[in-house]
Order: structure tokens, then C-alpha cells, then sequence
């Protein structure tokens, strides 16, 4: 249904547009609709009853009406196209919407816990009715309905902030429930429990805006990508066929769909440039048309036949993996100078490792030095956050 509902309104108003695009102006329609109903119905039986858990239930809605806005406002602009100003485009602008909506969404949360408070120091009866009952109902029904359609929207274009506004509506239900539970038991109870509600829901508000705030600040600084993007790019690269090997692929974000990447292509050193340059071409669009990363290649040729270099390849090998099967040694290569003999090469060490570069060096010196007739042993060390 959900699809259906935005079909019609692509064909109508998405023309144009990316799919996007189409869909996060779509989705932020929806929330601008739903929730300015929400608070219309809310404010209204909340300032007829007194009810201040009901008036900060209200205003949570109201908060998510301007994130709405937000969204709209989000998905508009990080739609555009990249311009001289904006080499790599504007879809960050998301987690710019994202970051201004969750300060937000706290803002309002510390207002409502000085209101509830207040309203525990000196408490007030609600005046509970029926029509009170089915207003919070109903906003619960659309509560759960706009979610699942954030949800399925977030999954078809893969949006974060459209997760993170899925996860806030949802919450959002518990948060009405907590709010009818209150005004029932003071309706049949006597009991004044609405200031301690609204307390309960003011820390709730507050809470779900640090978060998001963490979330879209991360985002914004840049974070590790997927683990499942990560193993899709290594077995597209293990799979390429004429090539030695692959190593320091590193990954560049600037949004949702913005994604680069570089790596080191290893290859046979007896081939020429020409062919080289043809290979690293072949590989670079079929990046782009498979995975929609844009990926920039660094060639690095390898010795195949030396002997004495294959030789030193394999020793350097096998020590880096007596010491730790997690090390990844690549562009291994024997220098000889005034008859003196170094072994270089790059060090893979998987991020958080307890034992320091140091130490990790003077245990490879001491295995080398025996295995590889006292050479002496240069290694870069390599930190890869991707392992």
C-alpha cells in the first residue's frame, strides 16, 4: 500500500527528481501530515484537561512536525547535484538536518522536565472524558502507522536519518501509552501520577535526542562503513582475475550514496604500462556499475621470478603469521646497497592492538635475522580500521 501511496505521488510530483529524493520528500510529507494532526487533537484535550503529560505528549509531536520540515528541507538539498562549490555533492546535508532536528527534539525535552516539575510540586486534577480516550487512541494507531512507513521507506532507499525517525515514532507509542495509563488510573483512581508521567517522558525526550545527536555527529565525522559494503568490495577485488593481489583499500563518504574509495591493485612487473593502465580502467568502472563506489586504483608491480625475492616474499610471510595470523604483510620487497641487505615492507595491524609497533617490530628483527641471513628489517606499519 505503502508503495502504491507513493507511486501516485511520484507520477504527480516526483518527476524529475531521483529516486531519493522522490521518496525522503515523500516520506517527510507524510510525518508533516500525521503529526500536525497529532498535535492538534493532543494540544486541544491536553488544554481542556489540564493534563500536563498530555501537553508535553503534544509538543513531543510538535517537535516531530518540525523535524518533518526538516526532512523535507534535508532530502531537497541533499538531492542536488555537485556544483564548483560542492565537488562531492550534498547528500551530507541529511546528517545536517539530522543533527539540527535531534537538538531539537532535546531542547524540548529539558523545557517539559522544569513543566513536570513544577506540576509534581504543586499537583492538578485532569479532567478525564471519553473523547480524551479516543484521541490518545487514535494517535497511537497513526503513531505506529507512520513508523512502519519510515521503516519501509528507510529500507528502500537505505536511509539513516529515516531509520532514526522510524525508531523516534515508535517510540513515540510507548510514550502516548505511558501518557493514556495516567490519565485512566487518575480517572478511576484519584491518583495525581501526571507530573511524575510527564517527568518519565521529559527523560525519555532527552535521551532520544542525545542519541541522535551522537548518531548524526558520528556520521557527519565519518564512520566505519558496513561491514557487509566492506566484504562486498574485498570479494569483488579477490575475484578480479590477472591481478597479483590487493591491499590499503580505504573508503571515503561524503553521504548515503557518495561513496569513494582507494586501493593498491599489486600486479606482474614485467607487464607494460599500457596494459596495466587498461586493467586498473576495467576495474574502476566495474566498481562504479556493480557496487556505486567510485574507486581510484594505485598499481604496485611485484617481482614473480626473482628467486631471491620470492624467497625473502615467502619468509616475510610466514613470520608475520607465526607472530599473529590477523598481520597482513604486502609490497615486500629485498633492497641491496653497498653490500649491506634491508627487507621493507608494509605491516597490516588490525586497529586496538595491544602490543605496540615497537615490540611487534623487535620480534619480527629477531625471527628475520636467522631466516633471512641477518637482514636487516624496515617495516611501515599499517593500522587498517576495515579489518
Amino acid at each position: 500500500m505503502i508503495k502504491g501511496i507513493f507511486h501516485l505521488f511520484e507520477k504527480k510530483y516526483g518527476e524529475g527528481k531521483d529516486r531519493r529524493t522522490s521518496y525522503g520528500i515523500f516520506a517527510g510529507i507524510i510525518g508533516l501530515t500525521s503529526n500536525l494532526l497529532l498535535v492538534a487533537g493532543k494540544l486541544s484535550i491536553g488544554f481542556f484537561s489540564g493534563s500536563v503529560s498530555i501537553m508535553a505528549d503534544a509538543v513531543n509531536n510538535l517537535s516531530d512536525t518540525i523535524s518533518s520540515v526538516v526532512t523535507l528541507l534535508g532530502f531537497y538539498i541533499a538531492g542536488k547535484p555537485a556544483d564548483r562549490e560542492h565537488p562531492y555533492g550534498h547528500e551530507r546535508f541529511e546528517y545536517i538536518s539530522g543533527t539540527f532536528v535531534s537538538l531539537l527534539i532535546t531542547f524540548v525535552g529539558f523545557q517539559f522536565l522544569l513543566t513536570s516539575i513544577d506540576r509534581i510540586r504543586e499537583p492538578q486534577s485532569i479532567n478525564f472524558n471519553w473523547i480524551m480516550l479516543v484521541v490518545l487512541l487514535v494517535s497511537i494507531f497513526l503513531k505506529v502507522w507512520q513508523g512502519l512507513v519510515y521503516k519501509n521507506i528507510a529500507g528502500e532507499i537505505d536511509s539513516n536519518a529515516l531509520i532514526a525517525a522510524s525508531k523516534d515514532s515508535l517510540n513515540d507509542v510507548f510514550t502516548t501509552v505511558t501518557v493514556l495509563i495516567s490519565t485512566v488510573v487518575e480517572g478511576i483512581t484519584g491518583w495525581r501520577i501526571d507530573g511524575y508521567i510527564g517527568l518519565l517522558i521529559a527523560g525519555y525526550i532527552i535521551y532520544s535526542g542525545l542519541q541522535l545527536i551522537r548518531e548524526f555527529i558520528n556520521e557527519l565525522i565519518g564512520v566505519r562503513p558496513d561491514q557487509e559494503k566492506i566484504d562486498e568490495m574485498k570479494k569483488f577485488l579477490s575475484a578480479v582475475q590477472g591481478i597479483v593481489g590487493y591491499h590499503d583499500l580505504m573508503l571515503h563518504q561524503y553521504g548515503p550514496n557518495k561513496i569513494f574509495a582507494t586501493v593498491h591493485i599489486e600486479i606482474d612487473d614485467r607487464w607494460d604500462l599500457n596494459r596495466a593502465h587498461q586493467l586498473i580502467d576495467q576495474i574502476e568502472v566495474a566498481f562504479k556499475e556493480q557496487l556505486e563506489v567510485e574507486l581510484v586504483c594505485h598499481v604496485d608491480p611485484v617481482n614473480l621470478y626473482d628467486e631471491k625475492q620470492q624467497f625473502v616474499h615467502q619468509q616475510v610471510k610466514m613470520i608475520v603469521k607465526e607472530i599473529d595470523t590477523n598481520f597482513k604483510a604486502h609490497d615486500i620487497r629485498l633492497v641491496d646497497h653497498e653490500g649491506k641487505s634491508t627487507v621493507l615492507f608494509d605491516l597490516v595491524v588490525p586497529s586496538k592492538y595491544l602490543i605496540s609497533d615497537e615490540e611487534i617490530l623487535r620480534m619480527i628483527q629477531i625471527k628475520a635475522y636467522d631466516k633471512l641471513d641477518g637482514c636487516e628489517v624496515e617495516i611501515t606499519f599499517d593500522h587498517n580500521y576495515l579489518l
